[in-house]
């Protein structure tokens, strides 16, 4: 088995357009394929921010529950979308907004059709993904070695949103532990959910968040071959939202 763990989308359609065909994926009408069998795995955070999230959803939609050609696990703005669509009195701010914007653009029944798909894809997502065969678990924030193999509300709240300390930043952001730092575990542990400037590889772990959405890159990493990809972005560069850690 080979897969491509693709970080935080964030709605940036023609970057993953772009990653999946350097990562040798073949268009198919709406979907990719790879020729060899490759998987595509998202790790969360498909939409919200970047200018086309609908096209995201209907081709991440289309490539794992559709053809079951990738795999998928929820991230935190992903959870935020699924509230909103459910009816919840969710706040359309941090990215949201945009996301809305571009669904009460279309027409009730493409509406109707983007809800049901989104909502199936999420409610049918695992909240991390285990696959023993290549030693990694993928999570959208991460997730600590005693956490493995649990899928209680410690755990969702850990792999949405990090190991948070229920403190703030002075700009809202939460403050979080660096639990990275601190992992001895044998597998490996691919995850996003922190824009970071490169890949940030640290024990057995790596994030491959590298804010497409601000400006930076769209990157993947590949196993077994242990290799990251990148294309460039066409957003604008925001220098701040990069977070920087001391390893």
């Amino acid at each position: 088995m080979k897969i491509d763990i693709i970080g935080d989308v964030h709605g940036c359609y023609e970057e993953l357009c772009e990653l999946l065909t350097k990562l040798g994926y073949k268009k198919q009408q709406n979907t990719f394929f790879h020729p060899e069998g490759r998987r595509a795995v998202f790790v969360g955070d498909i939409t919200d921010r970047g200018p086309a999230s609908i096209s995201v959803i209907q081709l991440v939609y289309n490539m794992v529950v559709v053809h079951k050609e990738a795999q998928y696990v929820p991230g935190n703005h992903c959870n935020k979308l699924y509230r909103y669509f459910l009816g919840n009195n969710v706040q359309e701010k941090h990215g949201l907004e945009t996301t809305v914007a571009e669904y009460k653009a279309l027409g009730q029944k493409e509406q109707e059709k983007i809800r049901k798909q989104f909502m199936f894809l999420y409610k049918h997502a695992p909240l991390y993904l285990q696959i023993p065969e290549l030693q990694v678990v993928i999570a959208h924030a991460g997730i600590k070695t005693s956490l493995i193999g649990r899928t209680d509300k410690k755990v969702k709240s850990f792999v949405l949103y990090g190991d948070t300390t229920g403190k703030f930043h002075p700009d809202g952001r939460p403050i979080r532990r660096d639990w990275a730092k601190y992992y001895q575990g044998d597998q490996w542990i691919v995850y996003g959910h922190t824009p970071v400037n490169e890949p940030r590889k640290i024990n057995k772990t790596i994030n491959i968040d590298t804010g497409c959405v601000f400006g930076n890159r769209l990157t993947a990493f590949s196993l077994p071959e242990e290799k990251t990809t990148s294309i460039p972005s066409k957003q604008p560069f925001i220098e701040e939202k990069f977070h920087r850690f001391d390893d």
